[in-house]
């Protein structure tokens, strides 16, 4: 039993240290693309400088903003996965082990006592998403969520009738008051339907979509694209100082709806976008999805 625990442990660290770390291949492709693409001279400084923070941040292997954020976990259990009891438990450990080793800033305030716990946990922090699916691995990714972005999120109670202008009014509009607030070029998780909390559950988790995967429906992938260039033609540019490059990309995920309701979410991710995975298999072996492992991780 402490051997799992101990396997659930380790890999959990690594996932966390790769995250705050590496960015995503496809995240860096992106940012190198916007910037050789970008027209305006304070925009494509912006970018050259995010380009070197992340270069500084493999090189010295420190996490790449000092806003570490909160972490998510978003587990996939195979039906036939063993000790699955075990998981929550490692996963706060190895939060607490992270924070302290990498290091990390400590994000996770009692919001009555006003109190920082010193380890990034807490009552619901990290926060754990659970998934049955068939099979006997266990995949575990994990979102670093840093406050700026966090606090741009938008959920809106639109009415039926609004329809598709409506939901395209909505995400332009959060975009726009959003600034500079979340560290553009942003990333955008968008759902609509289900319920309020469906739609920003499902909002941030379309952030892990990576950037060089559209939607593979060509309705909702076409409203990925028109979504992206509406955001992009309001001019707020990287880090909200002008360009033509607000947001890296737009992911949009949905469920159905009550036919009186017509909820809308949009979830941001800085320019920042950190999140690692990793598969166990049933005899132990780790498959890291995302990131090869390095630097010790």
């Amino acid at each position: 039993m402490k051997q799992k625990i101990g396997l659930l442990e380790s890999v959990a660290f690594s996932l966390i240290r790769q995250a705050v770390i590496y960015l995503p291949d496809d995240v860096k492709d992106s940012l190198k693309k916007a910037c050789a693409e970008e027209t305006s001279e304070s925009g494509k400084r912006q970018l050259r400088t995010i380009l070197a923070n992340v270069a500084l941040a493999e090189r010295k292997q420190v996490p790449i903003c000092q806003d570490t954020g909160t972490f998510s976990f978003y587990i996939k259990a195979g039906t036939q996965a063993e000790n699955l009891g075990l998981v929550e438990e490692a996963l706060v450990e190895a939060t607490k082990k992270a924070t302290l080793e990498i290091p990390l800033r400590p994000n996770a305030v009692d919001p009555f006592t006003q109190k920082n716990s010193g380890d990034n946990t807490g009552r619901f922090i990290p926060r754990v998403h659970w998934e049955i699916v068939d099979g006997d691995c266990l995949e575990i990714t994990v979102m670093a969520k840093g406050g700026g972005s966090e606090n741009a999120s938008a959920v809106g109670l639109l009415v039926p009738s609004d329809g598709m202008k409506g939901l395209k009014r909505f995400v332009v509009d959060a975009v726009i008051k959003a600034g500079s607030q979340p560290c553009p070029p942003t990333i955008l998780g968008v759902a609509v339907g289900g319920g309020a909390d469906i739609a920003i559950d499902l909002a941030k988790k379309a952030l892990l979509q990576p950037l060089d995967k559209p939607n593979p429906d060509l309705e909702i992938g076409g409203l990925e694209r028109e979504l992206l260039e509406a955001a992009n033609m309001t001019g707020i540019g990287p880090m909200g100082l002008g360009g033509k490059t607000t947001v890296l990309g737009v992911h949009v995920d949905y469920a159905f709806r009550h036919p009186a309701s017509y909820p809308v979410a949009v979830a941001f991710s800085c320019w920042a976008s950190r999140r690692a995975s990793a598969r166990i298999h049933a005899d132990g072996k780790v498959e890291y999805l995302t990131h090869k492992p390095q630097g010790g991780t």
